[in-house]
């Protein structure tokens, strides 16, 4: 598949988010910064990747945290996975968060999250007066036990 990408200011130089390995599922994305960011501790970060993308329709971009900034630093994705929808022509945004006790520093072209594209599907609601019987019934969240 084909997707529209625009390198906006701030990301020149900057690689364009590519697979880590034949395998993955999902492409790096840089930080488009001009020099460093630091996050601080408990403070999340709106930071620029330099492009933006026009995805089409039936597809969404989820920006999904990156496991080794999670494992090493404690940093990670707070609304993750964000949603890119197909009408944003906008910079895609990755919004760090520093969950550990001391500042992270970003330097640019870091990579900072994963950019997955993923097929949706559009629903409409059907109202009725009662749903399907299932074997799960509305026991909630633990129910199952371990």
């Amino acid at each position: 598949m084909s997707i529209p990408i625009k390198r906006l200011p701030g990301g020149e130089g900057l690689p364009l988010p590519r697979y880590a390995s034949p395998g993955a599922a999902g492409l790096d994305l840089h930080a488009a910064i001009d020099d460093v960011m630091n996050i601080h501790p408990g403070t999340t970060s709106a930071v620029p990747t330099g492009i933006s993308i026009a995805l089409p329709e039936g597809y969404e971009g989820q920006v999904r945290p990156r496991s080794g900034l999670a494992i090493n630093h404690n940093v990670g994705i707070i609304n993750a996975p964000g949603t890119i929808d197909t009408d944003y022509r906008g910079e895609v945004m990755v919004l760090l968060t520093n969950f550990s006790d001391r500042d992270y520093t970003i330097k640019r072209g870091d990579r900072i999250a994963q950019l997955v594209v993923a097929r949706y599907e559009k629903i409409e609601w059907m109202v009725v007066r009662q749903l399907p019987p299932s074997s799960r019934g509305s026991d909630g969240f633990g129910h199952s036990g371990k």
